[in-house]
């Protein structure tokens, strides 16, 4: 082993094949995204417009940018104060070693394994206004004022959204804490038990705060995979209604392959590159001044 590590060309061979998938599946598309944005780009001949594409982003009140950059902070700060708070709780109690242990992270993961578009189906059904589960079982404990149209009412539709998202990946986020919690050194926890502290002071003084890497990466995919949101709202409810939970995604879809507008559709595209890269970072600086 330690003569492979040494050998040059067997690294590259090895890293070879990742490699070009990486720069043609991701690379490739991304400064293709940029150089198209550049250009009123439809189905008529390409004409360079410069930053003509971002500046109609923030001035063309129709399209509603800022309102779907917004759509998609919310949703942001929904699974950071209530996805990953749930995560870890669930994390730090299957942690404790308890009876059914495997069980439950099973089935706690088992969403995340289901397609999107499964995941989307299925909740819409549940959502459904005259036979879905969640409005029959409303009418059945006599709380029929409280049934809706969960994503037909725009006041209701982007929490209604957060729900299945919610539900999907607090499984993912949970098995990464719960990972983390399992690299501890049981001697630290004992030894906080031994000197009197509670099970609650345990983890909020020594497990959470040794888990702050884990956190930080859970930050930044929960905020990035929330700017980036697209299939599991397009399948519910496409961006509407009346763009209630559109976000960035959806415009660019919506722009690109339904307006044939291929050019701004690649401005959005870099939009929520850039927003991604933003706050991944930000997320990265504060983790980090808080460690020092």
């Amino acid at each position: 082993m330690d003569s492979v590590r040494k050998n040059k060309l067997a690294i590259f061979l090895f890293i070879f094949p990742a490699a070009i998938l990486f720069i043609t599946v991701i690379i490739i598309p991304i400064f293709a995204s940029v150089y198209y944005s550049f250009f009123d780009y439809g189905v008529a001949k390409k004409i360079f417009v410069g930053l003509g594409n971002y500046k109609e982003l923030f001035t063309y009140t129709n399209l509603k940018f800022t309102k779907s950059v917004i759509n998609a902070l919310i949703l942001a700060g929904l699974s950071v104060f209530i996805q990953l708070p749930i995560s870890l709780y669930l994390a730090l109690t299957l942690a404790k070693g308890i009876k059914g242990e495997r069980f439950f992270l099973g089935v706690f993961f088992l969403p995340v394994l289901l397609s999107t578009v499964v995941v989307g189906q299925l909740w819409k059904k549940i959502y459904f206004p005259t036979y879905g589960i969640l409005n029959v079982f409303l009418n059945s404990i006599g709380l029929e004022n409280l049934t809706k149209n969960w994503l037909g009412d725009p006041k209701v539709v982007l929490i209604s959204v957060f729900i299945p998202l919610l539900w999907q990946y607090v499984g993912y986020h949970m098995l990464l804490m719960y990972a983390g919690i399992k690299t501890i050194p049981t001697e630290l926890r004992e030894a906080a038990q031994i000197d009197g502290a509670t099970e609650r002071q345990v983890s909020w003084y020594v497990t959470i705060p040794m888990l702050k890497p884990i956190i930080r990466v859970s930050l930044i995919f929960a905020v990035t995979g929330s700017l980036k949101a697209f299939d599991l709202i397009y399948v519910l409810t496409g961006g509407g209604p009346l763009r209630a939970s559109q976000v960035p995604a959806t415009l660019m879809v919506e722009q690109a392959f339904s307006s044939y507008r291929f050019g701004f559709g690649s401005s959005i595209a870099v939009s929520i590159i850039f927003l991604c890269f933003f706050f991944a970072l930000l997320i990265k600086a504060a983790i980090k001044t808080e460690e020092m």
